[in-house]
């Protein structure tokens, strides 16, 4: 008896001609209706394709639908230049080129950039709004219905010095978390051309011919297993493989870490694996984003995060998954923000105080930390501070202030002792049409892939910024229902025909 495959593993395809029935015959089929999905089958459809979306869940929506919505364009969107911003495409594309990180595709980056002002009358297109104000205050999204913000390290060092600082972040107009909104958009959408939605149907694997072209695949669909012919191609858009606990312990084991997943229920990397079975590879799949919120209130950014001997090693005003990233790194996971009575505000989640003195040095002993190292710290920074300067870190100077006001509070900022939340941005590797790729670099045809199931836009958690992921993943959702539209038909792999009464 053959072991149980192990969740990390590829999944086996399916040979075509060993398929004496199929359930139904489109030319592009979607899976997983996520913000990447809903873009590639609006797209494919757009473009003329018979086009099916298989969802696992009832209604879908994936990740996005629990995101707060927030969507990266820059170059001098109407919302940008309403709020009285300039921005052009260039300084877009020198911000956006290191955070997407140092393994990012540079034409993907390139493509995303130049065609952002198309890619926001994309979201007009399907009823999207955006109000044309900006939020001012540095926050994870507005909980108002404004729109524009700074939605990560732009105006940070050292990225503030290597281009023009812009907010590109763009929430849509709706107050408080707006991922269901652009999801139900798109599902309009669809309906209103046309496009099937099969919720509650799980797709398990792929279908490929003698040749290796993908052709179709296996879903459940009210309990029974079918086969679902693409005459044109595939498109997995499944999530990434945050909630597969084996697949994040073997990839990746500093998400591993993280307590709480970011995701939904089908972010369990299922189209990866169906991909890596047909010849896909995956990459960058040690990569994610961590995160640990410790502003808002804005405040806490004045304080101080050190380490479990007292030193100073990021400046605080970076992006929170900048900060998790080197409080893994360069803390070995262990970290304290720490306050004086002026800044002190309850966080955005609670944090466990680890520590509360009327002196930096009783605190220091409270921690247990070696003598002198966090008043050294302290008296350093202060000193500067007085000037406004932190010339170690460069901490923007609207951020620094002496900590001077007593009692002074540390907050446990720790991996093992906080909230420390994560998701996935490795996956499989794909050409910007979407085209997913073998090892050696060749394409798989019939097979794409977009969102976190590929390897996409942003590569990177220390680098990234709110907002590439929802843009990203509609982007080269958008490349890959196009170019799946346009491919060339595969030849029928047998005469069977659809069962009566479902649609094809």
């Amino acid at each position: 008896m053959s072991a149980t495959p192990s969740k990390p593993l590829p999944s086996r395809p399916r040979r075509a001609s060993r398929i004496d029935r199929w359930w139904g015959d489109f030319e592009v089929i979607v899976v997983g209706l996520g913000v990447a999905g809903g873009a590639a089958a609006i797209e494919a459809a757009r473009a003329g394709a018979r086009t099916i979306v298989f969802e696992r869940a009832a209604r879908g929506g994936g990740a996005t639908a629990l995101s707060e919505g927030t969507i990266y364009f820059g170059g001098g969107t109407r919302v940008q230049k309403a709020a009285g911003f300039s921005d052009t495409t260039e300084d877009m594309l020198a911000h956006v080129s290191r955070a997407a990180g140092p393994t990012s595709d540079p034409e993907k980056v390139r493509l995303y950039c130049e065609n952002s002002l198309d890619h926001f009358d994309f979201f007009d297109s399907i009823g999207v709004e955006f109000k044309d104000t900006h939020y001012p205050e540095k926050v994870i999204f507005p909980p108002t219905d404004d729109c524009l913000i700074y939605s990560g390290n732009e105006e940070a060092y050292p990225f503030s010095r290597e281009s023009p600082p812009a907010p590109r972040g763009h929430k849509p107009r709706k107050e408080g978390a707006a991922g269901g909104y652009i999801i139900e958009r798109m599902i309009s959408t669809l309906g209103e051309l046309g496009v099937p939605i099969r919720n509650e149907s799980r797709v398990s694997t792929l279908v490929r011919d003698d040749d290796g072209r993908v052709v179709g695949i296996i879903a459940t669909i009210d309990g029974e297993e079918v086969a679902v012919r693409a005459s044109r191609g595939v498109i997995l858009t499944t999530g990434g493989f945050i909630m597969n606990r084996e697949m994040v312990r073997h990839f990746a084991p500093d998400l591993a870490r993280c307590r709480y997943p970011i995701g939904s229920e089908g972010c369990d990397g299922s189209g990866i694996r169906m991909g890596m079975g047909v010849g896909g590879a995956a990459i960058n799949m040690h990569e994610g984003l961590m995160t640990t919120p410790y502003f808002p209130p804005v405040s806490h950014i004045e304080g101080l995060i050190v380490n479990r001997q007292g030193q100073r090693f990021i400046n605080e005003d970076c992006y929170h998954g900048r900060v998790a990233d080197a409080i893994m790194q360069k803390a070995d996971g262990q970290a304290f923000l720490i306050v004086d009575d002026s800044i002190y505000g309850q966080a955005m989640v609670p944090y466990e105080i680890a520590g509360v003195e009327e002196t930096i040095e009783d605190l220091e002993k409270t921690l247990g930390m070696p003598e002198g190292q966090l008043v050294h710290t302290f008296d350093s920074y202060n000193r500067h501070a007085e000037r406004n300067e932190d010339p170690v870190y460069h901490k923007a100077a609207k951020y620094v202030k002496p900590l001077s006001n007593p009692p002074y509070a540390a907050l446990d900022l720790s991996v093992d002792k906080s909230i420390w939340a994560a998701f996935t941005l490795g996956g499989l590797d794909t050409k910007p049409s979407g085209e997913v790729l073998t090892v050696d670099g060749e394409v798989i045809p019939g097979l794409y892939a977009a969102g976190r199931a590929s390897a996409g836009l942003t590569r990177s958690g220390r680098y990234y910024a709110s907002g590439m992921s929802i843009g990203g993943s509609s982007f080269f959702g958008r490349m890959a229902g196009r170019t799946a539209a346009s491919a060339a038909p595969s030849n029928p792999t047998n005469q069977s025909e659809p069962k009566e009464g479902n649609p094809a």
